[in-house]
């Protein structure tokens, strides 16, 4: 799989956000470790803690298809001059399904920067600290 493949499909998923409070429309593409890429974007709501971020929405339409692996996710949003990376709700629920995800964070451009899940959410709470000694 093509970075590019990845990056351009978060920037397709951005344009189908539904953003009618914030105006901040947000795409996610994931990679799971089959090569399939599932999109999501975000999905606001008139009682804003309802709000589904693009990232959580890509995850949970993956897990609905029966995915469980990933080993990727582009995220972007409309800031043209930096790199913005995943809220930390996401990042902790992408931390769910692992802890050795590559981040491409991407302008609208196409431009990205390449980080990793693990630097991002450093001495993060993962499923292994519920297992029983």
């Amino acid at each position: 799989m093509a970075v590019a493949e990845l990056v351009a499909k978060c920037l397709q998923a951005r344009e189908m956000a539904y953003c009618p409070y914030s105006g901040f429309p947000v795409g996610a593409a994931i990679l799971t470790t089959g090569g399939a890429i599932i999109t999501g974007c975000n999905v606001e709501n008139a009682s804003f803690g309802l709000t589904v971020c693009a990232e959580r929405t890509a995850i949970q339409r993956a897990v609905a298809k029966g995915y469980r692996r990933f080993t990727a996710i582009a995220v972007t949003c409309d800031i043209k001059d930096s790199f913005v990376g995943p809220c930390g709700a996401c990042r902790q629920v992408l931390m769910e399904f692992g802890t050795e995800w590559d981040v491409y964070l991407t302008k609208p451009d196409g431009t990205y920067r390449k980080t990793s899940l693990r630097d991002l959410l450093p001495l993060a709470f993962t499923p292994a600290h519920l297992q029983k000694n």
